[in-house]
């Protein structure tokens, strides 16, 4: 378990957790679920020591549960926020194909199935996350090698070693909250980054569905990017009502003593984390949309191919229809026939023939049943 304290001026890593914390500081307790998982109740011995507040038995195992969906709950001590970041692997991305069964045993939202996944929406793993947020503290749970997370310690650490009059170094969190929305807005601006590659697959999917001289065989692969992308709404839906909670638990737990800048600057950051999450939601909804009417623009373009040909074929047997019925005449058993002993019979009958197919087609082109091929 790493600890962070933060203060106004200051970002530091402790060993050990202070026994007095400044007047306008905080902790932030960032640990991973192999940790909480080796040790549960030694780990929230550790936490009450530290902060003073007890966690509870289903917060505990709803911390190490790598398959949570994202959540929100809240006590008289602390809130829980449980928040589905992406996990992007390294291997899947790069070759387009993965194990869905490890992806689905690490949190994943794909089905337990192995299958090949396009590189665009391989990318839709995650993983979660848990915020303990409490009045001078921030506990993080979440898988190692997290890169928000990184990200988020490198540039809190960064900070002590400049000056504190540059006036390009972003100032660290004032409170535990807002060190929580920093991190919900980095993890959502993972799931924005994905709309361009996945409305790119889509549109690829979307010419090979209309192209007309290569016909479509990667059902599959749509099935199941249809169904990821189902998963992607369902799950920003979750993320939406879990954040959408925690703005109506600000709001309700507000007194008149706080600083309203204070609360009005967090309930910006909320609606923006919320507003990004509609963005991310409404593009999934979209691109699902546009599979599903590619995929009906494709069956009425097959549709109209076959009654174009079944057209075609319905004219030339009409057209030839005359035809056979005089050959046929002609090759009954009678022993006297007009023209069956003239000379010119034969190329009478050819040349009637031939005036009935071009009257036909004459016809049929005056009543447009036959196009032309520009």
């Amino acid at each position: 378990m790493d600890i962070f304290l933060i203060s106004d001026h200051q970002v530091a890593l402790n060993a050990e957790i202070p026994g007095v914390l400044p007047a306008h500081g905080f902790l932030w307790l960032d640990v991973t679920h192999e940790e909480v998982a080796a040790d549960p109740a030694a780990w929230r011995e550790a936490v009450e020591r530290a902060i003073g507040i007890h966690i509870y038995d289903p917060h505990l195992t709803d911390a190490v549960n790598l398959k949570h969906p994202s959540y929100f709950d809240s006590t008289q001590d602390y809130e829980m926020v449980v928040f589905r970041k992406l996990a992007l692997a390294a291997g899947s991305v790069e070759t387009g194909e993965m194990d869905v069964g490890k992806t689905a045993q690490a949190g994943g939202i794909v089905s337990d199935m192995k299958r090949k996944i396009p590189p665009a929406l391989s990318k839709l793993v995650t993983q979660p996350v848990t915020f303990l947020l409490m009045d001078r503290a921030l506990v993080t749970v979440h898988a190692a090698h997290s890169r928000t997370i990184n990200a988020a310690r490198n540039r809190l650490l960064d900070y002590k070693h400049r000056q504190d009059g540059n006036s390009h170094t972003s100032r660290p969190p004032t409170s535990p909250k807002e060190l929580m929305l920093r991190l919900l807005n980095a993890m959502v601006d993972q799931y924005l980054d994905l709309r361009q590659p996945l409305t790119a697959q889509i549109d690829r999917w979307q010419r090979a569905l209309l192209n007309p001289r290569r016909p479509f065989n990667d059902w599959t692969a749509l099935l199941d990017a249809r169904i990821e992308l189902r998963k992607l709404d369902l799950l920003c839906e979750e993320q939406h009502d879990a954040l959408q909670e925690l703005r109506d638990h600000f709001v309700d737990t507000y007194s008149g003593s706080d600083d309203s800048r204070t609360r009005d600057l967090l309930l910006v950051r909320i609606n923006d984390v919320i507003e990004h999450i509609t963005r991310v939601l409404n593009h999934a909804r979209r691109l699902e949309s546009s599979i599903e009417s590619a995929v009906q623009i494709h069956f009425s373009a097959m549709a109209h191919r076959t009654s174009e040909i079944m057209r075609t074929l319905t004219v030339l047997t009409a057209m030839f229809m005359p035809l056979t019925v005089i050959t046929g005449i002609f090759g009954m058993n009678f022993v006297d026939m007009p023209l069956l002993k003239d000379k010119a019979g034969f190329w009478i009958t050819m040349g009637l023939m031939a005036a009935i197919v071009v009257g036909l087609l004459l016809f049929f082109r005056r009543k447009r049943y036959l196009e032309d091929q520009a």
